[in-house]
């Protein structure tokens, strides 16, 4: 077990600059996860490390060590793909123990070593069958097992349950980390799934178009975005966001001519004066009848079971409250949206970056105060 070191690598295929120079650290045993659109450069970072591909500039070292020069084979990481690669004459069995063809150990005891992991991963009935005879999760299985039997210094995983079904995804995403505990290594993931990204990394790596957009634990990246980006990737729905415009003189927030008071904590900054654009999740929304509060018309209305996703438009921009799941409202009525300001995140119009963004670990309530 080792950590991972990148720095500034870059990869450049023809003109075309796909990794502009990206720099992360993964200390010893974490699981990061590395979140993004397809076509931001998770995967060619992943084989980068991995030693597929060469990088056109910086550095990859485990445990301080550089492994530029080493071979995939030399490198001692494991990586697990997404459609298995497993071999279809072989047995489950032989699949597993392909990875100790090298190793300088008996016959009995690479058996044992097999019959471990299977155990581990609950497959030992499974160790005469071939690929073909394997459900997705069991292929996955045998794949994640020919990877820990290597014990390896660096886990890489490159989108194990894209082919995965819904219920099997939720399954496996529990056994990986159930995994990780057991076997506590360094591991890279790579996804494009939200869900994956925020129920099984201690960090996550939000990326776009070949830069790191921001690092943070799920709640960091969840309840303080870095920037808009972020703030609309991140999150099922996403973020809803709105104009506004900060008056420091009379501590007010204004939106579409409603006015609010500021939480006295956001701070006294210049920047934090002016046009700004408000960030407010879901569930930091609330709606009436009557009363004060934004006016909006209801466009959708979502019952998912244990909560209610109300779709509304607001001077022409789309909105989406989270309620109880008793809510009833017909589409096109006018409610009144109450705001939530202490969970509120305030970016720059201009750049899209993050002004001001509260503290995920702070817990804090209060009703919409009014001007």
């Amino acid at each position: 077990m080792a950590s991972l070191e990148i720095k500034r690598i870059a990869k450049t295929f023809g003109a075309q600059s796909v990794l502009p120079g990206i720099s992360l650290e993964v200390p010893d045993k974490e699981f990061v996860v590395i979140l993004g659109p397809s076509g931001c450069g998770k995967s060619t970072l992943l084989r980068i490390v991995a030693g597929l591909e060469i990088a056109s500039a910086g550095s990859v070292s485990f445990g301080g060590a550089p492994v530029d020069h080493l071979s995939p084979g030399q490198r001692n990481v494991a990586m697990v793909f997404q459609n298995y690669a497993l071999y279809p004459h072989l047995s489950v069995a032989a699949n597993i123990g392909f990875g100790l063809r090298r190793a300088t150990l008996s016959r009995k005891e690479k058996r044992a070593a097999v019959q471990e992991i299977a155990r581990l991963l609950e497959i030992e009935s499974l160790l005469d069958r071939r690929p073909s005879e394997l459900s997705g999760g069991q292929r996955q299985r045998v794949a994640m097992g020919r990877a820990i039997i290597r014990k390896p210094a660096v886990f890489l995983f490159d989108e194990p349950l894209s082919n995965l079904d819904a219920r099997l995804r939720l399954q496996m995403r529990a056994e990986i980390r159930a995994l990780h505990r057991k076997l506590p290594t360094t591991t890279l993931y790579v996804t494009h799934d939200q869900v994956e990204a925020m129920t099984m990394a201690d960090r996550v790596v939000v990326m776009r178009e070949g830069r790191i957009e921001q690092i943070g634990t799920p709640d960091e990246i969840y309840c303080a975005p870095q920037s808009i980006f972020v703030a609309q990737f991140i999150g099922m729905p996403a973020m809803n966001i709105v104009s506004a415009r900060l008056d420091r003189s009379n501590s007010a927030l204004t939106i579409a001519g409603e006015r609010f008071a500021m939480p006295e904590f956001w701070p006294d900054e210049k920047a934090l004066d002016g046009e700004v654009t408000l960030g407010l999740r879901p569930e930091h929304l609330s709606l009436s009848r009557t009363g004060a509060g934004l006016r909006a018309n209801v466009d959708q209305i979502e019952p998912m079971g244990s909560e209610t996703l109300v779709y509304l438009y607001h001077h022409g921009t789309r909105l989406c409250a989270r309620t109880p799941p008793e809510t009833r409202l017909a589409s096109g009525s006018e409610v009144k949206l109450g705001l939530n300001l202490n969970r509120a995140v305030l970016f720059d119009p201009v750049t899209q970056k993050a002004l001001y963004r509260p503290n995920p670990y702070e817990s804090t309530t209060g009703e919409t105060q009014w001007k």
